[in-house]
């Protein structure tokens, strides 16, 4: 789905998706533990090839969501997403990355993460 968001608009979507966020980071977690102990033969705690399994279909549910809402994963380990939007008539991205408590920072379309400045 394609998408532009105000900035108004991703700041009210923000909190489904910090709390979304951290459950993926929980499953990111608890997929590379089993991976671990089942690649050096150990029993994990956690389970495993159906609770591997489990966590791959719940973080694809996940990111799956994120993309029907029209939002753009650019990675998740960390977690990194964009917002499409326009400012000032420019293509940009509002740009969230796991662990920053609120939406602040933007980039022009074409610059990516490293073009990112904060949001006036």
């Amino acid at each position: 789905m394609h998408r532009t968001f105000t900035v108004e608009e991703a700041r009210e979507l923000l909190p489904v998706i910090q709390a979304e966020t951290a459950e993926l980071v929980a499953a990111r977690a608890d997929l590379a533990e089993i991976t671990y102990a089942r690649q050096t033969g150990e029993t994990s705690p956690l389970g495993g090839l159906a609770e591997l399994k489990a966590r791959e279909a719940r973080i694809e549910e996940i990111l799956s969501g994120w993309t029907d809402r029209g939002l753009e994963i650019k990675g998740v380990a960390p977690v990194l997403v964009d917002f499409p939007a326009v400012l000032d008539g420019v293509s940009v991205r509002l740009c969230w990355i796991e662990g920053e408590p609120e939406l602040g920072w933007y980039h022009r379309t074409e610059l990516g993460f490293a073009g990112r400045r904060p949001l006036r």
